[in-house]
């Protein structure tokens, strides 16, 4: 469950749910028209989406996509209310809702519910004691109450029900997410058990209980934690805070204050229900495999016992005029960053329009004018820019990271000169129209996936814009001129700006929040409630697997006798993806990734850098380099009808590359800074240093890079080389797109001389995983409120005949919500937000398989959670209903599972680097129907019990209990640069 103002919203990588998805629409220039039937909804003529908008006699909106690509429906119930409805006094209560929305109902999660009720009650009224109360003594006698009559409570519930049902039936990514102005519950289902979820989601909003109600609180208290550990969520919050001083945007964060979570009232959140959790203030939207028509009669056949009620209107505060540029500093233990906001209108207003364009042509990873005139010209270390739309306001946001010796000043008056060029117009006059064809790309591959369908569904309901404003987008787009655009930069970009100059240091935190003493729950795994037993007794056709058969659905060609084509037509869009495939990678080479990285500074001798990223732009074309310990993929993308231009561009870039000393030198002083940058990130530090660090020891493939001295030494002509020399070592090509095969290698030869004789790839690195012969705790000291603590042990060399086991194992154990770890640690033990224990196999051949255990939790908590963690390696619970529901689960899945388009040539890629001529999956499938419940405890018994581990811990040392971590073995203090090698 996630909070959708997480601070990467302000990274390039932009999320599947924020809501820049207004920005990918579908171009219509008909109006709606209303469709006349039982059950009367509206569309859009030549909406390639199919769109079906009803609104049912309750209130409840629909929105249907039907596509038939694969027997699954992508679903979202999205309310209308979030953060911004919290009342003041009571932060963090929709989100806390969210939670509490997976806890189930009088019917759902509860074995004798008369009895529960009484319970619940008395746990209700204490809590409202407990939040008027100041005496500590008194306040710790009524929690001791609240935890002894919470055990009484959960004798009568059935933990994690709604998740073992939806897991039974075979849903995928079942979670939730609560912003500004919308909590959206998501699932991915089979389509032939779509009426067993219509059930169990109607039964999910009809009467939510607020059971297990303290543990969960722990759980929000973990994720306020994380919080707090977050550099990104301080800047995002303090960002907003400074352009909404009116507004609840900023006067209050999703997650809400600690005073307020420490001081929770269920009659609040039941409140917040009733008022906002109603059928007229929500909407279900669906894509996939299913018929509108039947569909709607259930929908309304399962929802109509929700009853509409009038909701409280919210009346957005009316900010004022910003006049002068608020600065706020913060610090915080990683590296420095700015980020500077305007704010704008909200989503269904002409700046939404004007917006999404500037953006646009500020930043498209490409040719925008951060991208040429920052990026490229590495002025800065890494700047971006983004769109935040929000129903009453939004927000542009310019970001980026400073070079060594760069004051974030600085680092702001480039960003700022960038609007100053946009407002003179100083942009090319196609930049324009490149950057709607860009938006249309970006717009089909959104929309390839049901996922992306339903989120467009869910900012249309959200923002209460209708579905024909919405996908129009596009045409509206059209008519904005240049100088209607510079216009609007002129008149809405100066001074009015809110800039957080994010600082490396220290700084008084909001505070943890103590451990309260909470007695772990009783956890009934092997009961039902009756209402669970009915609906998966409940009858449903069983859907035939898919699996990718590669001779039939792959068409292998070759180039020449050495270069084989691993071919894949798309018959669905005019898009096309070509990948480069080299088995040399970082482990073959210290220089590679260093060469084409360098590479994207560069351009030819007939083109400039910036020519040949405008060049690129200008026929909607993208090209990018991806290094991995073995392999190196190039890949070029785009329209299908530009496919020559884009491919003679690319070899022209590689094979008649043009030096620049100044470019190798900005990039080296950049790799330096990055390099003491990451030394700063606590992700960094514990899931890449210190993992591989535990796996290797101090010669691992995570430190195998140019020490600092080789770096400043290597020059243009040996990284021009060392790409040049790339490709004449043998490879693949691997190709889905529109094009026939003897049309893709006729343009292929034209542009490109394939090596007769290809080079073999070079011998890698040795890289050994050490085996533990016994425990070890590695440590390292970080400036954080939780600790995060990561348990490894090597074990087999990888045998896909282990695969099937593995799969169901996972499912059981430790793999999600409805698993044995996560009931034990979170649900009953509230000792973390997140909890992982898995048995993860490698992505090559001839390497180990390993228990990867992870837990984050406040420091205080870590020796209970250490304790049961270790206890489920030693012991591991047995219920026969949780492994059927396990066992289900996988069934449904990869029943249901289709792979489509890149994805087949990409399996079969996978499969050759662990030495398999066949879909997995199958093997997966005719395994678990015949596994049972001793299988897994066998598995576990011969894997898990009694085995040394590398205990990785991640924590603030002074306040770590480092006389109850030596029970588990030596400890050992890492510095920086042992783990990262420099």
């Amino acid at each position: 469950m996630a909070n959708k103002s997480d601070y990467y919203l302000l990274i390039l990588l932009i999320p599947f749910f924020t809501a820049v998805a207004f920005l990918l629409h579908l171009t219509a220039c008909t109006p709606m028209i209303k469709e006349v039937t039982a059950y009367p909804y509206t569309t859009i003529p030549g909406d390639a989406l199919h769109t079906r908008i009803y609104t049912l006699k309750n209130g409840l909106t629909v929105y249907l996509s039907p596509d038939a690509d694969e027997p699954r429906i992508y679903t979202s119930i999205a309310v209308r209310a979030g953060s911004k409805n919290d009342p003041a006094e009571t932060t963090g209560l929709a989100h806390y809702l969210e939670h509490m929305l997976f806890k189930g109902t009088d019917k759902v999660g509860s074995l004798d519910y008369t009895r529960e009720h009484t319970e619940i009650e008395k746990i209700i009224t204490l809590y409202e004691e407990y939040r008027s109360t100041e005496d500590p003594e008194q306040r710790a006698a009524i929690y001791r109450d609240i935890d002894s009559i919470s055990n009484a409570a959960a004798q009568f519930a059935v933990p994690n029900e709604y998740d073992k049902i939806l897991n039974s039936i075979g849903a995928q990514g079942t979670n939730a997410y609560t912003w500004v102005e919308q909590t959206v519950y998501l699932n991915d289902i089979p389509s032939n058990k779509l009426e067993q979820w219509l059930t169990i989601e109607a039964e999910r909003f009809r009467n939510p209980v607020m059971r297990l109600f303290h543990t969960e609180l722990e759980t929000v208290y973990e994720e306020k934690n994380m919080t707090m550990d977050s550099d990104s969520r301080k800047i995002w919050d303090n960002l907003f805070a400074g352009l909404f001083k009116k507004h609840t945007y900023g006067t209050q964060t999703t997650i809400g204050k600690a005073e307020h979570l420490k001081n929770p009232s269920i009659r609040n959140v039941m409140n917040y229900y009733r008022s906002y959790y109603v059928p007229n203030n929500m909407a279900l939207c669906m894509a996939g495999d299913f018929d509108p028509d039947t569909t709607i009669r259930m929908i309304d056949e399962k929802f109509s016992v929700l009853q509409p009620k009038e909701v409280p209107h919210f009346t957005p505060p009316v900010e004022e005029p910003i006049s002068s540029p608020t600065v706020v500093r913060v610090k915080g233990p990683e590296s420095e960053e700015l980020v500077i906001g305007f704010r704008f209108a909200g989503a269904d207003s002409h700046d939404a329009d004007c917006l999404t364009l500037i953006d646009k042509v500020l930043f498209n990873h490409t040719a925008g004018l951060i991208d040429l005139n920052l990026n490229q010209q590495q002025r800065v270390l890494d700047a971006g820019s983004m769109l935040v739309l929000m129903k009453d306001y939004s927000a542009h946001i310019l970001s980026a990271k400073p070079r060594e010796g760069q004051s974030l000043e600085e680092v702001s008056a480039l960003l700022l000169e960038q609007l100053e060029l946009l407002k003179k117009g100083e942009f090319p006059d196609w930049l324009l129209e490149a950057a709607i064809n860009d938006l249309k790309i970006e717009q089909l591959k959104l929309y390839e996936h049901n996922r992306g369908r339903v989120e467009a569904f869910v900012d249309s309901f959200i923002w209460g814009m209708d579905w024909e404003h919405y996908s129009n987008q596009i045409n509206r787009l059209r008519s904005i001129t240049k100088e209607q655009l510079t216009d609007f930069a002129k008149k809405h970009y100066g001074s009015n700006f809110t800039a957080v100059y994010k600082e490396h240091g220290k700084e008084k935190s909001e505070g943890g929040i103590v451990k309260p003493p909470i007695t772990p729950l009783k956890v009934n795994r092997d009961t039902l409630s009756v209402f669970a037993g009915e609906l998966l007794a409940m009858p449903s056709k069983d859907t035939a697997p898919h699996f990718v058969d590669y001779r039939k659905d792959i068409a292998f060609h070759s180039i020449n006798p050495n270069t084989p084509l691993h071919y894949l037509q798309n018959r669905e869009n005019d898009l096309y993806s070509l990948y480069y495939v080299f088995d040399i990678g970082k482990n073959q080479s210290k220089k590679i990734e260093l060469a084409l990285d360098y590479l994207s500074y560069l351009g030819s001798s007939q083109l400039s850098p910036k020519e040949f990223s405008c060049e690129l732009y200008k026929i909607g074309a993208t090209f990018s380099a991806f290094t991995s310990e073995n392999f190196v993929y190039l890949k070029l993308s785009g329209l299908h009808e530009r496919f020559p231009e884009a491919l003679q561009l690319l070899e022209t870039l590689l094979s008649d590359t043009k030096a620049d000393s100044e470019a190798l030198d900005k990039l080296k002083a950049g790799i330096l800074k990055e390099r003491t940058d990451d030394k700063l990130s606590k992700r960094k530090i514990l899931f890449e240093a210190m993992t591989s660090y535990g796996k290797y020891g101090p010669a691992s493939p995570f430190t195998n890079v140019l020490e600092d001295s080789e770096l400043k030494e290597i020059t243009p002509d040996e990284l021009i080389d060392e790409v040049k020399n790339l490709m004449q070592y043998r490879h693949r090509v691997l190709y889905y797109g529109p094009a026939t095969a003897t049309e893709l290698s006729a343009n292929l030869k034209r542009v490109r001389h394939y090596p007769q004789n290809p080079l073999n790839p070079p011998a890698a690195d040795p890289f050994i995983e050490l085996e533990q012969d016994g425990n070890t705790i590695y440590l390292v000291d970080y400036d954080m409120t939780q600790a995060e603590v990561i348990m490894l042990t090597r074990d087999d060399i990888y045998n896909p005949e282990q695969v099937p086991l593995i799969a169901l194992f996972n499912e059981y154990y430790g793999g999600g919500m409805s698993s044995v770890v996560f009931q034990e640690l979170r649900e009953a033990k509230a000792l973390a937000y997140s909890v992982l224990s898995v048995y993860r196999t490698p992505k090559q051949k001839d390497k180990h398989n390993y228990i990867f255990s992870y837990i984050g939790t406040q420091a205080d908590k870590l020796p209970e959670a250490l304790e049961g963690i270790s206890e489920l390696m030693d012991r591991l619970p047995e219920s026969p209903e949780l492994f059927l529901s396990a066992k289900n689960g996988i069934l449904q899945k990869i029943a249901t599972e289709r792979l489509t388009r890149s994805e087949v040539l990409f399996n079969y890629e996978e499969a050759k680097r662990l030495g398999i001529d066949h879909d997995i999956r199958q093997d997966v499938f005719k395994g678990a129907r015949t596994m049972t419940l001793d299988d897994v405890k066998a598995f576990h018994k011969s894997h898990f019990r009694n085995r040394n581990f590398v205990m990785l811990v991640l924590g603030k040392k002074e306040q770590l209990d480092l006389e109850t971590l030596q029970k588990y073995g030596p400890i050992k203090e890492l510095s920086l640069e042992t783990i990262f090698g420099y």
